[in-house]
């Protein structure tokens, strides 16, 4: 990785705003760097999902280069600074390639057809592709490779993205989407449409439920990381301490969307960065 590809994507990570720029902070400057050519990749694939105004099929052409381009690395071949980054990363950390590809699929997911109450298996193929896929390619770079570390990578990814979906159900909406399971819904009676959703009194119900499937993801990953090199999973343990949490406020609230989008109060997360940084 020239410092010059180093540079590319550690500004394109800072100019995201994503807290992940400062969490990252606490691994040495050649793991951090990794993971920075890592969120870089998985940032411009999701930018490509999300972008407004163009059709699916342009959309899924640039991800079927980015295909290309991942397939390339594993022929030591790599054109821009980020695959020249990821060239590096694959190469020291021994990443998969499967990974990287798990990832486009998961944005070719979300680049189609608006994604509205999609049943639980669909929603578990989704959270594997777009969340425990990246995190497949972390505990790597972390520093674990082990089975357990995968382990670790499926709980905690399936419990941070089933956390931002609960979080986010009112932006999704306005997007005309509803990442809530349909029989959970079903099941609480709540309208399979996003605004029929967001206004359901019963809302609550379909919540709290996938709130408590989050939350035995995150106790399964806690368990696996007991199981793996201490030190290594520090960065696993600062993402699950970020997220956590916010199941517990929207629990107070009663999944009540009204009163703004929730965070944790500036004093709990340093508290959490003073505590890692001590462990």
């Amino acid at each position: 990785m020239t410092p010059e590809d180093t540079a590319y994507v550690t500004e394109l990570v800072k100019r995201s705003g994503t807290s992940f720029y400062h969490g990252m902070k606490i691994l040495s400057p050649e793991r951090r760097d990794a993971m920075y050519a890592i969120y870089a990749f998985c940032r411009v694939v999701d930018d490509i999902a999300d972008e407004e105004g163009r059709d699916f099929a342009a959309k899924q052409q640039e991800l079927e280069e980015w295909r290309q381009r991942i397939a390339g690395l594993y022929r030591g071949e790599a054109d821009g600074p980020i695959p020249r980054a990821l060239l590096d990363t694959v190469r020291d950390y021994k990443l998969r390639a499967e990974d990287f590809i798990a990832i486009i699929d998961g944005m070719e997911m979300d680049a189609g057809e608006a994604i509205i109450a999609p049943s639980l298996a669909e929603l578990d193929l989704y959270c594997d592709r777009v969340a425990s896929a990246v995190g497949r390619l972390s505990v790597r770079v972390f520093g674990d490779s082990s089975a357990n570390a995968d382990a670790v990578a499926h709980a905690l990814g399936r419990g941070l993205q089933l956390t931002n979906i609960l979080r986010d159900v009112p932006e999704d909406a306005e997007r005309g989407r509803l990442y809530l399971p349909r029989e959970l819904l079903q099941a609480a009676g709540v309208p399979l449409t996003p605004q029929g959703a967001l206004q359901s009194p019963a809302l609550a119900q379909a919540c709290s439920k996938l709130a408590d499937m989050a939350e035995q993801y995150f106790a399964d990953a806690n368990a696996a990381m007991a199981r793996c090199n201490s030190k290594a999973m520090r960065p696993a343990r600062l993402m699950e301490e970020s997220y956590r949490p916010l199941l517990a406020i929207l629990r107070r609230r009663g999944f009540n969307y009204s009163e703004g989008r929730i965070t944790l109060p500036k004093w709990r997360k340093l508290m959490m960065a003073v505590r890692l940084l001590l462990a």
